[in-house]
């Protein structure tokens, strides 16, 4: 059976959900034909020329990367712009561009459980949690000749699914009354008279966003004029979604030491592996970000961690955070912390699509080239 583009697009969302990107991001198919083909699929973090390259020359049907190629907004892609000379050279070549960016970030595992382990951690939850989604839950009381039939219009519109599962539904029998006064149109019994009948209090759930939906089936399904309901929403709640991680060394060593460590479990590039704060610091507890992580400061400061291991970080920020007794910090090449990610989205797609041939771009695409002893 032949292995198509949309086979690997749906087991790439499978593993990195595109409803965990940040609203700004741009994640996806970015060219190619779901209906064609593939054999080869090539991983890397950036679409540079190079990547590129290597994927027309080894004859990949896809390239999958970390960063997008059109995260901004473009009025063009001609082929005498840069991106443009790069979407037509894929495009020609048969070679499907697609992006996991910050969907990849929050997922569980995502990129941040890939530079976990890369560093030797043993990983505790997220740095900054995704709450998990809100949700609707529906108690509705039903005569029991007409449980079936409600169920069934509000599974229609939605309701009674959960993720894997549909069709999901809490029945409770009981003994239902009320007493119809005048003005009533009782389907069941007399103006005036207490009515007793046996009932099903049935509960459901349902994403908020079918609550126009889901009342408008109950209230047609149903056979009382004004049945009796309620809706309340789930609060929010922590989830092992989410952007960086919290982990544990196996035994604690010294800033020095793990500073050390990152170094020899990245790929080495110009930038290099910097730490701040006191070499001689023991270090146990340590967050982690891949690509920039410096909005997370104040967190790492929260959570009480021994270091924080992430990208891009500044000289004012990182002073203020240390002078705040904040934790260590140790600074990679954005493109290296991000780099682990590529073998762990390849790991996915060879488990789910074992016929595909898979490789690992190990061109360095950091941007940085040339550094100088001080």
């Amino acid at each position: 059976m032949v292995t198509t583009l949309a086979d690997l697009i749906e087991v790439l969302d499978m593993a990195y959900p595109p409803k965990l990107a940040e609203s700004w991001d741009s994640v996806g198919l970015v060219c190619g034909d779901p209906a064609v083909g593939v054999t080869r699929v090539l991983f890397a973090v950036d679409p540079t020329a190079a990547v590129v390259d290597e994927a027309i020359h080894w004859g990949a049907q896809a390239l999958v990367v970390h960063h997008p190629l059109l995260l901004r907004g473009v009025d063009t892609v001609a082929a005498d712009t840069p991106k443009g000379a790069l979407l037509h050279r894929l495009i020609r070549s048969g070679c499907a561009l697609f992006s996991a960016h910050t969907n990849a970030d929050s997922a569980d595992p995502g990129v941040s459980d890939a530079l976990a382990a890369a560093l030797g951690l043993t990983v505790t939850g997220p740095l900054n949690a995704k709450p998990r989604a809100a949700v609707d839950n529906w108690v509705v009381q039903v005569p029991r000749s007409d449980t079936e039939a409600v169920l069934e219009a509000l599974f229609a519109v939605g309701a009674g699914g959960s993720d894997a599962y549909r069709d999901c539904a809490l029945r409770v029998p009981g003994i239902g009354q009320f007493r119809p006064v005048p003005g009533a149109n009782p389907a069941i019994g007399a103006i005036g008279e207490l009515q007793r009948m046996e009932e099903d209090r049935i509960e459901v759930i349902a994403p908020p966003a079918a609550r126009t939906a889901v009342l408008a089936a109950l209230l047609a399904a149903h056979p009382y004029e004004d049945p009796a309901y309620q809706v309340t929403e789930r609060a929010p709640l922590p989830s092992g979604l989410g952007i960086g991680r919290v982990g544990t060394l196996p035994e604690p060593e010294s800033l020095r030491a793990f500073t050390s460590r990152v170094a020899a479990a990245l790929p080495a590039t110009t930038w290099g592996v910097r730490a701040a704060g006191d070499p001689d610091r023991m270090i146990h507890t340590v967050a982690v970000c891949g690509g920039a992580g410096d909005s997370y400061l104040s967190t790492v400061t929260r959570l009480g961690v021994d270091a924080y291991v992430t990208s891009d970080l500044r000289h004012h920020p990182v002073d203020e955070h240390l002078r705040a007794g904040g934790p260590a910090v140790v600074d990679a090449a954005h493109w290296a912390t991000e780099f682990p990610w590529c073998a762990q989205a390849e790991t996915v797609v060879r488990s789910a699509l074992p016929n595909l041939e898979t490789r690992v771009s190990t061109l360095r695409t950091d941007p940085w080239t040339v550094s100088a002893p001080a």
